[in-house]
């Protein structure tokens, strides 16, 4: 498959936090992971919203962003997602329009029905409302962003009575808008149906791998259906990834936590099925639903996710705590170092560079070694043996044979006047 000239790299912050420890701390630990990942030159980090369950703990990504574009330069900053059933469509995109303001046009805006059905359960929205509401809030919300015109709409749910934005997106047109894309084909439709990109939120599950290219189908499909284009470089896959000078060192830095993560918040507190090797994060990088190992390790992932998907656009490391501090920031910084170059063009030029002296370095450097010979035999020093030795080596290094210049003859001298 061919892959896009540069692949965007981020994170997907749900967040993931152990309950049970102070949350203020937490959160600070986050907005710290993004300022990171910001200097070491990430492209984008997606934010969560969730309201229930004590794990994922950032009720307003919208607010997160805030704070977060106040001490970052340049890494893109979006919700990952914003549950749609929960809020007015004119108020959310207000609020986002806003935020696309405060950031100077990094903000991202990515939409979905809401992952926690307890936080729609507190807000009396019944499950099988949840992807009928947000397709009629996206309507809502790409007609108040498309259109010029007042926009007259109502629902069971929300009404609109001549609604327009009354700023317009800093971003020109507008800033990027993704549909999150989990098992159900709601988010590729409608991601379709605009012409959006697509967050592959669940690319780590069981089986997801072999169904990315029939969602990207059913979102193809649906945009030829209405007009729209789908753009390969606009999808994002989302997977937890960790890793570290050796194979064995990432396993051993992830292996408790991602037991605890999986057991304790997907099984326990949300119930949903493990499955066999669920919690062991070797049998679930072997299946390829993670990334784990070394830098090599990684890049050799990404072509065959790419090869699975059919193509991508970009890979969001799920954000976890499944190892400790220190080691999670330099996995951060290994994937900054060495893996992100090879799928973003950075280190072509210097790796270009390094192979054209290499493949002409006799050419180049051969005559360097009579120089300096010659620069002492013309200032009529002797060559110090320790040089001569080195300037010798230096020509055997090269495949060439060096000749020790010979001291210039002196010029006749003149007779003076009268002899």
């Amino acid at each position: 498959m061919t892959l896009p000239r540069r692949m965007k790299f981020g994170i997907f912050l749900g967040p993931f936090h152990r309950h049970g420890q102070n949350p203020t701390l937490a959160i600070d630990r986050d907005l710290e992971l993004i300022e990171w990942m910001d200097k070491l030159g990430f492209d984008e980090a997606w934010i969560g919203e969730h309201h229930s369950a004590g794990w994922e703990i950032i009720a307003s990504p919208e607010v997160f962003i805030a704070a977060a574009a106040r001490t970052t330069r340049t890494i893109k900053l979006g919700t990952g997602v914003s549950s749609l059933p929960y809020h007015h469509p004119l108020i959310l995109i207000d609020r986002m329009v806003q935020v696309d303001h405060m950031t100077r046009g990094r903000a991202m805006f990515g939409v979905g029905p809401g992952a926690l059905t307890s936080d729609a359960y507190q807000m009396g929205i019944e499950a099988e409302q949840q992807r009928p509401r947000m397709e009629e809030s996206m309507a809502a919300i790409m007609a108040l962003l498309r259109n010029d015109a007042p926009v007259t709409m109502k629902t069971d749910w929300f009404e609109l009575r001549d609604a327009r934005l009354q700023l317009r997106p800093y971003s020109d047109p507008c800033f990027h808008i993704a549909v999150a894309s989990a098992f159900s084909p709601s988010g590729p439709v409608l991601a379709g149906r605009y012409g959006l990109g697509m967050l592959s939120v669940s690319a780590y599950a069981p089986g997801a791998l072999t169904r990315m290219a029939d969602q990207w189908k059913i979102a193809e499909d649906e945009a030829a259906r209405n007009g729209q284009n789908m753009r390969r470089e606009e999808w994002r896959l989302v997977l937890p990834i960790h890793i570290a000078e050796t194979r064995q060192q990432a396993f051993d830095d992830v292996r408790e936590g991602y037991a605890e993560w999986q057991a304790g918040y997907f099984q326990d507190t949300l119930g949903q099925p493990g499955g066999e090797g669920s919690t062991d994060i070797e049998a679930v990088a072997n299946r390829g639903g993670a990334i784990v190992g070394t830098p090599e390790d990684a890049i050799d992932a990404i072509h065959r996710l790419d090869e699975l998907s059919g193509g991508f656009g970009g890979v969001l490391g799920m954000a976890h705590e499944c190892a400790n501090r220190e080691k999670t920031l330099r996995s951060y910084e290994l994937w900054a170092r060495y893996v992100a170059p090879q799928f973003q063009g950075s280190a072509d030029s210097t790796r270009a560079s390094r192979e054209w002296v290499r493949g002409n370095r006799r050419t180049i450097f051969a005559p360097r070694q009579t120089a300096v010979l010659k620069a002492f035999t013309d200032a009529g020093i002797e060559v110090p043996e320790g040089v001569r030795d080195r300037m010798y080596r230096g020509a055997a290094a090269l495949g060439d044979t060096l000749v020790t210049p010979s001291k210039p003859e002196e010029a006749p001298s003149t007779p003076a006047a009268g002899d």
